[in-house]
């Protein structure tokens, strides 16, 4: 099953990122163009694209990480040191899945290409 998903660990706490606000966007000639805005689910999950709409080319995902840290009572900077994590990927094959997951904590994050 092709498609694109994220599973955001909010690794300070130790637990799945629930209510994280992102976005994903589509990245070509121009302008990223918006393709969803969604929050994940209570595992910290969620489903961005689904199956046939994947192709070929430059995603973009846009997690609002300062947001979550601030409503979750995590200790923070002020300002956050991170606000929006953005990943930039690309796609070489659609017809597979595409997992990319994202570990966060207040002041650093890393990400892999997942399963």
């Amino acid at each position: 099953m092709s498609g694109l998903t994220t599973h955001i660990l909010d690794t300070a706490a130790g637990q799945p990122a629930a209510r994280v606000a992102l976005r994903v966007y589509r990245r070509g000639e121009g302008a990223p163009v918006l393709l969803k805005t969604v929050e994940t689910d209570a595992d910290g999950r969620a489903r961005l694209v689904e199956g046939e709409a994947l192709a070929v080319g430059g995603y973009r995902i846009e997690f609002d990480v300062a947001a979550y840290f601030a409503a979750s009572g995590a200790k923070v900077s002020d300002p956050p040191f991170l606000d929006v994590v953005t990943i930039d990927f690309s796609v070489a094959d659609p017809t597979q899945h595409h997992h990319v997951p994202l570990l966060v904590s207040p002041f650093g994050y890393s990400t892999y290409r997942g399963s």
